[in-house]
């Protein structure tokens, strides 16, 4: 199989400087991280021999001197997405519906997309923090134990019974919120404010960029990393 037939996620966990890459480009490498790497370069109008030869440079240079999260311990991923990811939606959420607000107020009537985006920044926000708490009151605890239990030998009770359950119905909530992120980056021009913007417009639309961003990391190591080593865990 040629380079570029292995797919976005593939490349992303077997080589984590091509993050940085993938977001350089635009190529989603999370919820549609199961496209071919070629097929997604024909979606976004890039050359892939362009887009191997950053891969290979950033390979190289190590453009991401970042924890390679394949080789950590499941335990160890999880407090990292509270402490970091979960973190950061618990602090943004409420700043970007502030924002939303604001600029909606003042420039809506010459913006009406501006609305769409508020209600998406809204949603978003609300389902996220749903979101984490039942991953920290549940699926990381019982992803936790069960990496004990392979020392201990007795495995944890769950009462949603095999771990794919909750995986299948926080993967669900990904893809909706990967949707959402997606609709307000074509509303918004791919978040670039018109030339009239003022400071706030343009620090609303920043702010959806980094949280996006930020995102598309979250599910990644989620998605591609945790939770299919969680259910190989538990069915091992």
């Amino acid at each position: 199989m040629g380079a570029t037939q292995t797919t976005v996620r593939e490349i992303a966990i077997q080589q984590p400087t091509s993050i940085r890459v993938f977001e350089r480009f635009g190529i989603d490498y999370c919820c549609g991280g199961r496209k071919p790497l070629a097929q997604a370069c024909e979606e976004r109008s890039i050359d892939p021999q362009t887009l191997l030869e950053a891969l290979e440079q950033a390979a190289v240079a190590g453009e991401e001197a970042g924890r390679d999260w394949a080789k950590e311990p499941l335990e160890a991923i999880c407090n990292h997405i509270v402490e970091t990811h979960h973190a950061y939606i618990r602090a943004e959420a409420p700043r970007l519906q502030s924002l939303a607000q604001k600029v909606v107020s003042r420039h809506a009537d010459a913006h009406p997309e501006l609305k769409e985006i508020q209600q998406l920044v809204e949603a978003i926000g609300e389902e996220l923090l749903q979101h984490i708490q039942k991953e920290e009151m549940m699926l990381f605890p019982y992803i936790s134990n069960l990496e004990r239990s392979q020392t201990k030998g007795a495995r944890p009770h769950g009462c949603f019974g095999s771990v794919r359950n909750p995986i299948q119905v926080m993967m669900a909530e990904h893809d909706s919120s990967g949707d959402a992120m997606a609709r307000m980056r074509s509303l918004s021009s791919d978040f670039n404010p018109p030339e009239s913007a003022c400071p706030t417009y343009r620090g609303f639309y920043q702010a959806l960029d980094e949280f996006e961003r930020d995102l598309h990391q979250h599910i990644h190591l989620e998605n591609n990393i945790l939770f299919p080593r969680a259910i190989e865990m538990e069915e091992g």
